[in-house]
């Protein structure tokens, strides 16, 4: 019954989201609160709430902290040259915006931080993909995928579970992984390249000269920079989808375009249009650059992500302690510093807000044991046929179990149970824990992974949107990195 009863539950929550009949902080409450009372445990609700919270709320601070941290080193312009040189390779043309969003998601996604990816991602191609029309759906399950393949790293997280679970080492799950995900990662790259084609067929290609050239009245851009307006609900969904498909209004500081405008259609929606006026892209002259701080910014930033890495202290406390310093140095003065943090804030509630409400979701799925029936139930769905194949049977899993439950969930509560299930076949461990890393790039759209709110919350998509366009996507991705690991002989 409590297998049934999990599997409706979270069917229920993505069917609500994707249909959008309930926002998905609503959802991620009420649907598991729900399901709590129908399986009679309503009185440990609170209970269980509370543990979901307390295993959650380390997150939630280095991802409130992150959020302020990183959003001030953009405000302050330390990614303004990677910034510019992607946008000089992108230009105006819609095939090298989305690849150039791979790319770039891909090099960030090297500090092996989710929320750390995405934050730089949107804040660098947003304001193009707005200018262009373009699609935001493609650049958030561009962004998410490649993010998700390279989550594998050994500091990523996945690896070092799965290392943990079955008590190995993460170098020999991973250095062998090396061709299998290279290959995933090729896949994000000529995925984003068919998806600028076709965004490239439905708009034109255009030079930012001719771009600019289009629209002679200059609007003002607004000073400032790193902040976003609207969460993970209020968005544009795919925006670019109705309306003329070209581009009719273009702002731009520097002529570089790197400015934000807004779409001159009169039937556009006024909240729309008062999200691209709010959005304050990398303006070159904005007043919170600190050029002659940008050495102290890039050194802290690196010895921030060194430390990170070699985990010196709790995430959590690094960012904390970052975000303080960060500030101090660079807006000495209390209104200033008070200044950045509102800038921000919007993006900081937002995202907390998501991450303890699913920390509900959570929760309610553990602490009722539906986790753990449903685990045992897909376990023992596989055939004794299957056996000697369990390496391809724990990659297929993947997919399904990461993205509906958490990592920690299947690494440590369904891999030792499939690894133990492929030893009495002959499948050595570190075979079933290269395997296991096969889904992530689907399990990076999860609506289980406070990172994935960043992403959309920043982008103003809509999680439904999202989660549609991306999937299948995401889907074909961990299927290539699956294939290429049993070609190459890894699993």
């Amino acid at each position: 019954m409590l297998t049934i009863l999990g599997f409706a539950m979270i069917a229920t929550f993505l069917v609500l989201i994707m249909t959008k009949k309930m926002s998905p902080i609503a959802a991620l409450v009420l649907i598991p609160a729900l399901f709590c009372v129908a399986v009679g445990q309503g009185a440990q609700l609170g209970d269980y709430v509370i543990e979901g919270v307390g295993n959650l709320a380390p997150t939630a601070a280095m991802l409130m902290f992150a959020i302020v941290y990183f959003g001030v080193m953009i405000d302050v312009g330390l990614f303004d040259p990677i910034v510019r040189g992607i946008l000089k390779f992108c230009r105006a043309d819609p095939m090298r915006i989305v690849v150039g969003t791979a790319v770039l998601a891909a090099i960030v996604s090297l500090d092996g931080d989710g929320s750390t990816t995405f934050m730089i991602t949107v804040s660098a191609m947003y304001p193009l993909y707005k200018r262009l029309k373009m699609s935001l759906v493609v650049m958030t399950g561009v962004a998410a995928t490649a993010n998700g393949v390279m989550n594998t790293l050994p500091w990523g997280g996945p690896t070092a579970r799965a290392a943990t679970a079955l008590k190995l080492d993460a170098s020999e799950i991973f250095v062998p992984m090396i061709p299998a995900l290279a290959m995933g990662l090729l896949a994000v790259f000529v995925l984003a390249y068919v998806l600028g084609l076709r965004e490239r067929k439905r708009l034109g290609m255009l030079t930012l000269d001719e771009a600019l050239a289009r629209e002679p009245e200059q609007e003002t851009v607004s000073t400032g920079a790193g902040s976003t307006r609207g969460g993970s609900t209020g968005g544009t969904g795919t925006a670019g989808t109705g309306g003329e498909d070209r581009l009719r209004k273009v702002t731009s500081a520097s002529g570089g375009g790197t400015g934000t405008g807004t779409d001159a259609d009169p039937t556009a929606d006024p909240a729309d249009e008062a999200d691209d006026d709010e959005f304050q892209g990398l303006d070159p002259n904005r007043p919170t650059l600190r050029p002659k701080l940008y050495w102290f910014n890039a050194g802290l930033t690196a010895a921030l992500l060194t430390a990170m890495i070699m985990e010196l202290m709790p995430i959590p406390v690094l960012f904390l302690l970052g975000a303080a310093l960060a500030l101090t140095v660079n807006f000495p003065h209390m209104p200033d510093q008070r200044a950045r943090i509102a800038a921000h804030a919007d993006n900081v509630l937002n995202v907390s807000g998501m991450v303890f409400a699913a920390a509900v979701f959570t929760g309610v799925l553990t602490g009722t044991g539906m986790v753990e029936h449903m685990a045992d139930w897909v376990v023992g769905a596989v055939p004794d046929a299957m056996g000697p194949h369990m390496a391809i049977v724990t990659g297929l899993l993947s997919l399904p179990l990461t993205y509906f439950m958490s990592n920690d969930g299947f690494y440590f509560g369904v891999l030792p149970v499939l690894a133990e299930a492929g030893a009495a076949h002959g499948v050595s461990p570190l075979e079933i824990a290269r395997a296991s890393l096969a889904g992530q790039a689907l399990h990076m759209s999860s609506p289980l992974v406070p990172a994935v709110y960043v992403l959309v919350g920043m982008a103003k998509v809509e999680f439904g949107d999202h989660t549609r366009f991306t999937v299948k996507w995401a889907i074909l991705t961990s299927l290539v990195v699956l294939a290429a690991g049993v070609l190459f002989g890894i699993m």
